[in-house]
């Protein structure tokens, strides 16, 4: 199942965006950049990208997605406000299951102050 419509950052400019003012998390397999809008009526937005470098195969880089937008919803009813966040695969993911980037993205989301504490 993906991740909610109204929950997905799509256009590239919106990326570039977060990527220039957004501020930088990092964790052994992914890294997270949030960037705050103080004045947004539409909540928070996530973003994926992962590069052909993590794995020329696309059904690769396709079952990571899937894992972190599975592993995302369960983050969304504690969400603060106003957030758009860019998730960056590294590649070491490939070796990572759901519980691994259920656990990163929790660590990743809680210090950047991006859901509220569990």
């Amino acid at each position: 199942m993906a991740l909610p419509k109204p929950y997905r950052l799509k256009r590239r400019k919106d990326f570039d965006r977060v990527y220039k003012l957004g501020t930088r998390k990092r964790a052994a397999h992914l890294h997270l950049v949030a960037f705050r809008f103080r004045q947004m009526p539409e909540g928070s937005l996530f973003g994926i990208s992962i590069s052909k470098k993590v794995s020329k195969r696309a059904v690769v880089r396709n079952r990571i997605k899937r894992r972190i937008k599975a592993a995302l919803r369960q983050f969304l009813p504690r969400l603060k406000g106003n957030w758009w966040v860019v998730i960056v695969v590294r590649n070491e993911a490939i070796a990572c299951d759901y519980w691994q980037i259920l656990q990163e993205l929790d660590q990743l989301l809680t210090s950047a102050e991006v859901v509220h504490g569990s």
